[in-house]
């Protein structure tokens, strides 16, 4: 009855004639309205008095037009060959207007899908798959990554590993962005003409706290002058939503001979090319210029063997094997690997109360396919495992017959202890 009333409200249904006949009958005397025909009742009689309202004949461009009726076709047959006046028949036509509607959104829809400034979620990533961007008066290359799943340890966060691919990753294509690269990995033109590649040969990373995954980190990168002959290069690692800094890093590179594997001066023509690039600015990381030990048989109280961790034992039969996947284009060992075989000899002890807060590394040497090496570490500073303060520890990896790969140095913090030694931004160039 609610749907009938309310309907009824803005479509009138107009009564059959069958319908119109059986009210008369109920209605009998009265004056009632029947399809335009008034019924009056006479004054002396019950007779009916039909009167007829009149209607002017229908007028087109000002002529009369005068309606003849068609011999043989009376109003009951137009009547019976029109369909029942329904709901649902007296409905306008809205096909034509939903078509013109979908259009419109279609097209709307993919002009926003072509527009590169739309609106994005703060919790969705940011330039997932992108190679990054020149920032800071072309100096500063930055660049994005996500922290994935199997990029974090037992931890639940980022890996040492992870972080110093993340630094490699954005010098590299630092040099791709500014237009750099050469065939080489890294290399630019000049070098790649004179068989020159970069090589690291000291590495100072500060961790002040661990990503997580699915956070999204910012890494900044610039290079700057080092020496006569060698160029440092910086990174700032920070979170890309709240902007905290995680981790700092500073190094220094020189050039070596692919084919003789030798240092080599930097080329007048190579330094015409990188030098426009450089920054004038400190490092990033304050240079711990205390001398790193190198350790032996007497001095090592941990040596990795096999898969195990030996205490106060004599160097034996331990190896590493660099394999194929170890070795980059330039084939030699990464220096990322160099740091996940240091930290091998790490006590568990303090692997499991403690993270890496810092690291110094100096590469001596490198190694390749056929290289066997031996890494040792000595716990220094705290001096035990049972103190839950900072640990320092002295690290060497070395060839079996005892030629130095990397020294090295790590301190260790108890987990979920505080950040310590903040940076807010990245370094502004110096006049």
């Amino acid at each position: 009855m609610v749907a009938t009333a309310a309907t009824s409200s803005f479509f009138p249904i107009t009564s059959s004639p069958d319908s119109i006949d059986s009210k008369n009958k109920k209605l009998g005397n009265g004056s009632t309205n029947l399809g335009g025909i008034k019924l009056k009742p006479s004054a002396s009689s019950g007779s009916l008095q039909v009167k007829a309202n009149a209607q002017a004949p229908p007028k087109i461009n000002g002529t009369t037009v005068v309606m003849t009726p068609v011999e043989g076709f009376t109003s009951e047959d137009a009547a019976s060959s029109l369909p029942p006046r329904t709901f649902i028949n007296q409905l306008p036509d809205w096909s034509m207007l939903l078509a013109a509607i979908t259009t419109i959104f279609l097209a709307a829809e993919k002009q926003w899908m072509m527009l590169d400034w739309k609106p994005r979620r703060p919790d969705m990533l940011i330039d997932p798959f992108g190679i990054g961007r020149i920032v800071q008066d072309g100096l500063v290359f930055r660049q994005n990554f996500s922290i994935r799943s199997y990029e974090i340890g037992a931890d639940r966060t980022a890996s040492i590993e992870t972080l110093m691919n993340h630094l490699q990753e954005t010098a590299i294509n630092h040099c791709k962005s500014a237009g750099l690269l050469g065939d080489g990995f890294g290399a630019t033109p000049g070098m790649c003409k004179k068989n020159l590649i970069w090589v690291v040969t000291r590495m100072q990373v500060v961790v002040d706290r661990y990503p997580t995954w699915g956070d999204v980190v910012q890494v900044d990168t610039w290079v700057s002058a080092s020496g006569k002959n060698g160029m440092r290069r910086d990174w700032l690692v920070s979170n890309s939503k709240t902007g905290e800094i995680l981790t700092r890093a500073s190094s220094v590179w020189v050039m070596m001979n692919k084919l003789t594997r030798r240092l080599s001066k930097i080329p007048e023509e190579v330094r015409g090319e990188i030098e426009p690039h450089f920054m004038n600015s400190d490092p990033v990381v304050a240079e711990d210029n205390r001398k790193l030990v190198k350790l032996d048989d007497s001095t090592a109280q941990y040596v990795r063997k096999g898969l195990t961790v030996t205490t106060g034992c004599p160097i034996s039969s331990f190896s590493i094997v660099p394999r194929w996947s170890d070795l980059d284009v330039n084939q030699h060992v990464n220096n990322v690997k160099y740091v996940g075989w240091i930290l091998e000899s790490t006590p568990l002890g303090i692997v499991e109360s403690h993270e890496l807060c810092s690291m110094t590394l100096e590469y001596r040497r490198e190694c390749g396919r056929d290289s066997v090496l031996q890494s040792l570490t000595a716990v220094s500073g705290v001096g035990n495992l049972g103190n839950m303060g900072e640990i320092e520890c002295q690290h060497l990896l070395q060839l079996e017959e005892g030629s130095e790969i990397v020294r090295g140095r790590t301190q260790w913090r108890p987990k979920n202890a505080k950040s310590f030694g903040k940076m807010d931004q990245v370094p502004a160039q110096s006049a």
